[in-house]
Parts: structure tokens; sequence; C-alpha cells
């Protein structure tokens, strides 16, 4: 074992970095307030008026220990739709909680936003739901209260392999595998949207707001002529006691979860993955001073081992091949408890085994080719992946190229790609290029992505896109006859680094789902702990196979 780790000196750097670092935490946290609030307080009062309670109140009731409900793509849809009104949270609330001591994923509609209805980005996240569901082995429960598709943007969540439909399919793939789904219908579930609970294991429906059909009253009217209301058309008594469609009525929304919760306390117990864990040790530094860690511009360099020093239990890691490679730390270590293998880009600048100098977050041959063989013996040992990413791409230039670089990192992404333990991704700083996929970015099935605060993620750094972005701009209006004077080159410079940088940061992405939440840094560990915990719950793990990796 090797002690890393120095204690943080409380000088004027460290306050700085620090106090940059709480700055960006207080914007997150009231960002998530704001979303927190919906539709806001008059659809609120409109929806508590009948009775009825929030999604998040209704989560907190569901489970356990609300405190302890780990929610996941808070921040999709931010910033999107605003033409319509926007859709914070894209109008459902999902998670990861426990009921009876059962982790278990949460769905809820929320609807005080567009009375619940389905934006494109809100069936991308449902379906993320599901996935999570089906790669843990988790039960799911759907807390169903939408009016279905919004209408005006029909045709970007109806047809496609990854749209509406999808969540049916999963539904049904879910039940073929003996993944447990309840779903409450809470308020109107209309059209297609009927499938789900439907689809589901079991079907609960509370009297008096729940509904459940493929036509409501008006499209009914317009169809058929028939002249009929809600209710009488699909509401609990209906679908109970007539058609049979639902199991359970409820009087209302506690009453249906205390439901839900009885029935979950009955599920059986399935095997486990095996992952080891022993008694959890807390690191020897405190977490809180990752944020005097990082640094307030991510593109200066910081000691990779001071953040791993307050992650690891007991600020001690097992590192393989501590010498070679040093732009990528590898190391097996512990985390809550939990044996992890961990990949982290190294950002300080650094001396290879000649003796030159290399860049810190850059990839090279011979950091690849250690994490590639780190990353296997990983998946012979059947021990969880955790990637901790900040990352400016991998190395250029003729040196480099005469080198192998392409074949090194071909190596690696083939290793990453084919790994079938569970793999864990935070972007701790920069994921840039081909770096973001070498470690782990979303297009490489991590179980969970998380980014800090201070994340970027571009396909390269805002100033050479900038750079690149001006020329090609420059060249175009000079073919028309235009030219530009070092004021105006300066004025575009700028306006293209905005539009680019805006599009880098980890709101960006949250909003789109390329990760799934942004995370406080002095919470890493919970967070890490929640997600091997989790994926600790599904026992099949493939056999591995690299396939050809060339040496």
């Amino acid at each position: 074992m090797k002690q890393i780790g120095t204690q943080t000196i409380q000088n004027e750097s460290f306050l700085k970095r620090d106090d940059f670092q709480k700055e960006l935490i207080r914007k997150l946290e009231a960002a998530k307030v704001k979303i927190s609030e919906g539709g806001g307080k008059k659809a609120i009062e409109k929806h508590k008026a009948k009775g009825k309670l929030t999604a998040r109140e209704r989560i907190d009731i569901l489970i356990d220990d609300p405190k302890k409900f780990f929610e996941l793509s808070t921040f999709a849809a931010f910033g999107m739709y605003e033409e319509y009104g926007g859709a914070p949270s894209s109008g459902t609330v999902y998670g990861i909680g426990k009921i009876h001591n059962r982790n278990c994923v949460i769905v809820a509609n929320d609807a005080t936003v567009k009375a619940g209805a389905w934006f494109p980005i809100t069936a991308k996240k449902n379906l993320r739901a599901q996935e999570i569901a089906m790669e843990n082995r988790l039960p799911i429960i759907y807390l169903v209260d939408s009016a279905g598709v919004f209408l005006p943007l029909q045709d970007e969540i109806f047809p496609d392999k990854e749209h509406f439909g999808r969540i049916f399919r999963n539904n049904a793939k879910m039940s073929s595998t003996g993944i447990p789904q309840i779903a409450a219908i809470m308020g109107p579930c209309v059209a297609g949207g009927a499938y789900l609970p439907i689809m589901s294991d079991e079907a609960l429906i509370v009297e008096g707001e729940g509904s459940v059909f493929l036509a409501g009253s008006h499209l009914v009217r317009a169809a058929i002529g028939e002249v009929i209301d809600n209710e009488s058309l699909g509401g609990a008594k209906v679908q109970s006691n007539i058609s049979g469609v639902t199991d359970y009525i409820m009087k209302n929304d506690e009453e249906c979860i205390k439901q839900i919760r009885s029935l979950v306390s009955k599920f059986g117990k399935n095997g486990k993955a095996g992952f080891d864990r022993i008694e959890s040790n807390l690191p020897n530094y405190e977490q809180k001073d990752i944020l005097g860690v990082l640094p307030e511009d991510t593109i200066k360099p910081y000691d990779t081992y001071e953040l791993l020093a307050r992650i690891v239990d007991n600020s001690e890691i097992d590192e393989y091949k501590a010498g070679f490679g040093k732009t990528i730390i590898t190391a097996y270590a512990r985390i809550d408890g939990w044996a992890v293998g961990i990949v982290a880009n190294q950002r300080n600048v650094v001396k290879n085994e000649h003796g030159e100098m290399q860049v810190g977050g850059v990839i090279y041959s011979d950091s690849a080719d250690k994490a590639t063989r780190f990353i296997m013996n990983c998946n012979q040992k059947k021990i969880p992946l955790l990637f901790l990413q900040d990352v400016t791409g991998f190395m250029v230039g003729s040196k480099a190229e005469q080198g192998g670089i392409i074949k090194d990192g071909a190596k690696m992404v083939n290793a990453v790609a084919n790994s079938v333990v569970p793999k864990i991704t935070i972007i701790t700083g920069n994921s840039f290029g081909a770096g973001n996929y070498a470690m782990c970015g979303k297009a490489y099935d991590p179980r969970f992505i998380f980014a800090y605060p201070n994340a970027k993620i571009s396909v390269m750094g805002g100033n050479q896109a900038g750079s690149v972005l001006l020329d090609i701009k420059l060249k175009q209006e000079e073919k028309s006859g235009n030219k530009f004077s070092d004021e105006e080159r300066k004025k575009l410079l700028n306006d293209i680094l905005k539009s680019y940088n805006e599009k880098s940061t980890p709101y960006y992405a949250a909003a789109r789902l390329w990760i799934d939440e942004i995370i406080e840094p002095a919470k890493t560990r919970d967070w890490i702990s929640m997600c091997i915990e989790v994926a600790n719950n599904n026992p099949e793990i493939p056999r591995f196979n690299p396939g050809v990796i060339q040496t």
C-alpha cells in the first residue's frame, strides 16, 4: 500500500481555489432550488388543491430516507424549450432510493410542468431510468401523472428507436428478465402512455384523480361521436372493477404510496455480483478540501494524487506501474469499503522514464498502454472501474505519431469498450476530444457518469476551437471580398468563444443527458459507493473478451 496526499496548507492559493469552487456550488444549489419549484407557485397550488402531492413529495414519502435519495438528471432540459415556457427537469423526477432497504429506481411525472406532458428529452430521460434499472437489475416504480406527448413536438418524440415507444418495449424486456415494475396512476394516463402502467407487473390507481384510457373524452367524441366524461370512461372503478385493467383502487396519494411500500417489502432477494467490500474508513484528509485542490481554471495543473487522497479509504492505494506512463494514474483502492480500480488523468507535468517532460492531462503512448493493461486486470479480477476524467486529449505531433499513439490509443479505447465490470465516470475537469472516449465517456456505456461543477466537455479546448473557427470564418468572408479590422476580429473571436464555452458547461451536458448528474466534489465518495452498491445488485457479469488488441 502507498500513502498519498499531503496536509493541505491553508495558504492564499488554496483559499482562492476553495472560494471559487464554493461559488460554483452555490450557483448549482440555487439552480436546483429553482428546478424543484417545477411549473411554479401557481401550478403547485392548483395541483395541491386537488388533494394531490407533488412529484418530489410523493418520492419523499415512498422511500425510507428522503435525505438519501440520489436524484439523477435533475438538469434535464435546462435552458431548453424556452419558446414553450421551459420544462424544468423535463417534467419528470427520477433517481435511486431505498424502499424497505431495497434500492429502487423511482420515476415520477411532475404534473405542475405542462400537466406532466412529455417533451423529447423527457422520453430520453425515462429511457435512461429504465436503462439503469435493467443494467443493475433494480425494481422500478412509476408514479404516473401525465397528459401524454407534448403535441407541438410530437415529431421529435413519437416514431424513432429512442423515442416514446421504446419505453413500452423496455417494459416488456424488463418483465421477461424478472425485474419488478410497479406503476401508480395518480393522475391522467392517456393514449400510448397508458401502456406504461399496464405493461408493469401491477398497477394501482387513485380514485377521483387517476384515469387511464387510449383516448380521452374529447377525442372519443370527435372520433366516434360518443359523449362521456373521463371518469366514466377510464376512472378507478371502471378500470379496476369492470375492465380489470388496474389492480388496486386507492383513496388518495398517501394510501397509494403506503400500498407500494407494502408490495415492495415482499419482493424476494436476488444474488449479488460479489464485488469485494470491507469496513469503510474515511480518507486521512478532509473531503471538503477537494475544493482547494481543484484549480479555478481547468487548464491549470494540479496534483491528482491530492484529489485521490481525499476520496479513497485511509488515503492509500496500490499503484500499478507507478513509474511508467505517468500522465495516467492506475491504482487499486477502496472507497467506502468497496474495492475499485482507478484510472485517473494526472494533471501535473511529469517526467517519463527517459527524463522527458510530459504535459499533465494528455494521454501519451505509455500511459495508454498502461491503462489498457490495468483495465484488463480489473476485468480479470472482477473489480469495478472508476474513471476520474480530466483529459485534454491524446498527444499529437510527429514524435507521437511515429511512436504509434493511434495504435496505443486504440488499444485503450478497445479495452474500455469491451470491459464487462461496472464503469463509473466522473469528469473532474476537462473532457476533450478522443480523451473523452478513452476515459469512458458517455458513448462507452458507463453505468453512471457524473461531472463536477467546473467541468468542461467539448471536442477541444475553447481557445484552440476559437482560433480554428475564427480562421474558417475569416477565410469565408475574404472570399466574399470582406476584410476585418483588428477590433472586428477581436469581437468576432469573443463571440465565437462565448458561444463555444456556453456549450461546454456541465449544465449544457446535463440538460441533454450526456451526464447523469452534476455532483458536489465533497460528496464524491457517497455517489461512488451508491453506484457500486447498485451495480452489485446484478449478479450477471459476462466473460471479458477484449477482442483484437495490437501489441
